[in-house]
């Protein structure tokens, strides 16, 4: 098992003190989870600390090994610089495009309230989640788009994952016969086949809203996609440049 290089280490203890320090500080999610960009609780810096923040201890260690697992594997091939901008730029690729979908989401939403003829109440709808008529129900009204957009607008997103994906695709770009394994399928899967299926998956539970068996799952599906995305185009033109750390370190 490959020693953990520098920075990674370094990501792992910040990770860890956002973690501990989020629930010893009252309404610190609050402050630094990233929200909407329409949304009054949204600050520039969530761009950032977002990728620090995580929801429970699970999602934490998981995020944590794969960093550890896939990071110092890059960083020992890269050096610290580059392995550090690489996955900061896919962390914050993945806020853009979960930020993307989640203004179209909203947008889709303000139309159809001013299609059924509620758009006044946006406003309200936004704050309270709920609309006001008069005993009938207005026609063509669709709750689905209602409550996407009301979860886009006042839904936070918090993790490493993004930036997680971006090394995903680094690694499976670097060493694309390299076997690795799926929790709970233990069958070893090449990481040329193994990431793009994950993507595949995300893809399908994001345009779905919800995971394979149903139901919100709670996962920001396309702040994957974004860093994996992010995390691809990079890696291409890297080695369409022959980029190399003589440039960084």
């Amino acid at each position: 098992m490959m020693q953990i290089t520098t920075v990674v280490k370094q990501l792992l203890i910040i990770n860890i003190i956002f973690f501990v320090g989020s629930m010893a500080v009252p309404h610190a999610s609050e402050y630094l989870a990233l929200y909407f960009f329409k949304n009054e609780q949204f600050g520039f810096w969530q761009l950032l600390t977002h990728m620090f923040m995580h929801g429970n201890i699970l999602h934490i260690a998981f995020n944590m090994f794969a960093l550890y697992s896939f990071g110092s594997t890059l960083e020992h091939f890269w050096g610290g610089k580059k392995f550090l901008f690489f996955y900061i730029s896919c962390g914050l690729g993945a806020a853009v495009l979960h930020s993307a979908v989640n203004y179209f989401l909203y947008e889709r939403g303000l139309s159809h309230l001013q299609e059924i003829g509620l758009g006044s109440q946006a406003a309200d709808f936004l704050a309270t989640g709920n609309l006001s008529f008069s005993g009938v129900r207005p026609a063509g009204l669709d709750e689905n788009v209602l409550k996407d957009m009301f979860q886009a607008y006042n839904g936070s997103a918090v993790g490493a994952s993004g930036a997680i994906y971006g090394l995903l695709v680094a690694f499976a770009f670097m060493f694309p016969n390299t076997p690795l394994f799926l929790m709970f399928i233990p069958i070893p899967i090449k990481a040329k086949f193994f990431v793009p299926a994950i993507l595949l998956y995300d893809l399908f539970a994001g345009v779905k809203g919800g995971g394979i068996f149903g139901g919100s799952d709670g996962i920001a599906h396309f702040a994957h996609l974004g860093g994996a995305i992010l995390g691809f185009l990079m890696m291409w033109y890297w080695k369409k440049n022959s980029f190399n750390d003589n440039r960084w370190n």
